[in-house]
């Protein structure tokens, strides 16, 4: 008879900690596994079309303040998401709970630990967060989105698989052989700043253009993400640079925008990283920087060290520089196919059925 209890999924917060939820989702309901989302209250409003026969938001908190009394109300929120994950999987009764790191995954994780339920951890980056290193002691199994975790005890490596990031479906139909630019012909510029954009990109890149040669400049073709607020500014210098620019807020197909380029910028979120990986792109990353984890650095930095991208710290992305790092290799159009030859090969496309895989090894 087959097994009627549902995988509950814990993941929240942002796109980075859904999208590979997400994935997960379809391939379990491929193989015929419901599945339920549990999240924050925040984030519910984004997964309603989450494939899951249901979806339910328990309260969470991050603590992102040293402050005594915000401390005490993070915890006094994560006790009721708790209590209130406790009762949920006693009413489901899963046979596994399976978290995406991120503040919202702790009090489902915590409680399925308690309760006996068997759990699984993903780490999207390479380098663990803070809340699975929390739940890692007591999981039943991790899976981890890069090849090694810089930060992981030796005994969690024993129960850790490398299975990938998983990436939607949209992006695995985006994924094609790259060509390089030709001699003389169109360039394919595309830049993004993650789910939320990011300033520092309409600041740099709109100008690192306008300081290239005019024969390199002619050239090219920009698609860039761009922040309600800074989009005019952007769009004002690229034309005054006649270069031909297409500016949103958001790109709905941003999966085939990337298949398109020749180049991209952009954050090094794992999910990011992912999706250049199994298009095959060639890539300027540029880390988030002072984050607790520094988890984009160490994501940048490991595909970097494979050979399918380049690391630029935000202190060195300013438009003098970007300039000079355009010319140089767009003019080496050999290593940019060399690059997007060795991002394919850090890919993972079938992390999804890897990560279900190891799921089910792990659940009763």
């Amino acid at each position: 008879m087959a097994d009627t209890r549902p995988v509950l999924l814990a993941a929240g917060g942002t796109g980075g900690h859904l999208f590979p939820a997400e994935a997960l989702a379809a391939e379990l309901a491929k193989r015929g596994v419901p599945v339920d989302l549990i999240t924050d209250p925040r984030a519910k409003e984004y997964a309603g079309n989450f494939p899951a026969r249901a979806v339910y938001a328990v309260d969470s908190a991050t603590f992102g303040s040293k402050n005594p009394l915000a401390i005490f109300k993070a915890a006094a929120k994560i006790g009721l998401g708790f209590g209130e994950s406790a009762r949920l999987i006693r009413k489901l009764k899963p046979r596994a709970l399976v978290g995406f790191g991120g503040y919202p995954s702790l009090p489902p994780l915590l409680a399925g630990q308690l309760l006996g339920v068997p759990t699984i951890i993903h780490e999207q980056n390479a380098v663990m967060g803070r809340a699975n290193r929390i739940l890692a002691p007591r999981a039943t199994r991790i899976g981890m989105g890069f090849p090694n975790l810089t930060n992981a005890k030796p005994g969690l490596l024993e129960k850790a698989t490398h299975v990938g990031n998983p990436v939607r479906e949209a992006v695995r139909t985006a994924a094609s052989t790259y060509a390089a630019p030709e001699a003389g012909g169109p360039i394919r510029l595309l830049s993004f700043g993650g789910s939320q954009g990011a300033r520092i990109m309409s600041v740099t890149v709109p100008p690192a253009i306008a300081a290239l040669e005019p024969e390199l400049r002619a050239r090219l073709k920009i698609v860039q993400q761009s922040r309600p607020e800074d989009l005019e500014h952007a769009e004002e210098i690229y034309r005054k640079a006649g270069v031909k620019a297409e500016l949103s807020p958001f790109f709905r197909d941003l999966p085939q925008r990337m298949a398109d380029a020749h180049l991209v910028i952009a954050r090094s979120g794992a999910s990011t990283v992912a999706e250049l990986c199994v298009i095959g792109r060639p890539s300027f990353l540029v880390p988030l920087p002072h984050s607790l984890d520094n988890d984009q650095l160490e994501n940048a930095r490991s595909l970097e060290a494979a050979g399918g991208g380049t690391l630029v710290p935000q202190a060195e992305f300013t438009p003098a520089n970007l300039a000079r790092l355009l010319t140089d290799l767009l003019a080496k159009p050999q290593t940019l196919s060399g690059q997007a030859k060795a991002a394919s090969a850090y890919a993972r496309p079938d992390a999804a059925a890897r990560l279900a895989d190891l799921v089910l090894e792990a659940a009763p």
